[in-house]
């Protein structure tokens, strides 16, 4: 049975634990809702299917929201949550696409997310898959790791329209972003940009459907900041 948003923080509770990086996560949970229940052509019994859109978590080190909203849609038992991060559980600190049915990629050292995913959507196109969409969740902080910015230039410069790079903004950046904030840094490198409210569902929805004119796109989620 499918669960509704509103049902979201009690599915959360069931996850226990020091390592649950609370704030993490729930900046992180309207972003994911809406993915998974407006946009993402995915499913349960879509997993090995070519042609599913693939949902890549690189901020892997809070999945806790990202646990609940897969058990909400029916991917993982909402009886795996109350195991979180035990030593016999499939849910780990970190997600692991060996063990979680519909994560894509092992995630939680920050910075691997956004070239994984240029290098899925790349791969995508050269094999003639041109409507799967590839959507890479990231925090801002995350974003002063340096293989991010290697490939934004190169995915700016390949073109990548099938990419999509969500960037949920609690300002918890080291440096900050300066004039222009995150989306100047990848406008720069030929992304079309925009930044939404990162609680707002309608504006979350109209922001991934909307077309990057043949460029890869970004859409900053900005959330409040981290107490």
């Amino acid at each position: 049975m499918s669960r509704t948003y509103a049902e979201l923080p009690g599915l959360m509770t069931l996850m226990t634990g020091d390592e649950k990086h609370g704030p993490s996560a729930t900046s992180t949970l309207d972003v994911l809702w809406v993915l998974y229940d407006r946009v993402l052509r995915t499913s349960p019994d879509r997993l090995d299917d070519p042609g599913r859109d693939r949902f890549l978590l690189s901020k892997g080190h809070g999945p806790a929201a990202y646990y609940a909203v897969l058990a909400a849609k029916g991917f993982i038992p909402e009886s795996w949550l109350a195991g979180f991060g035990s030593a016999d559980s499939r849910l780990g600190y970190h997600p692991d696409r060996n063990l979680v049915p519909g994560v894509e990629i092992s995630s939680g050292s920050l910075g691997h997310g956004l070239p994984i995913g240029v290098g899925v959507a790349h791969g995508l196109i050269a094999r003639g898959l041109t409507s799967p969409r590839v959507f890479v969740l990231v925090g801002d902080a995350e974003l002063d790791e340096g293989s991010n910015s290697e490939a934004v230039v190169y995915a700016g410069a390949a073109g990548l329209p099938n990419l999509t790079v969500v960037a949920v903004d609690n300002q918890s950046s080291s440096w900050g972003w300066g004039a222009g904030g995150i989306e100047a840094h990848f406008a720069v490198a030929g992304w079309s940009v925009t930044r939404v409210d990162g609680r707002d569902h309608a504006e979350l929805e109209a922001a991934f459907e909307a077309s990057g004119d043949g460029r890869p796109r970004l859409v900053v989620a900005t959330v409040e900041g981290e107490s």
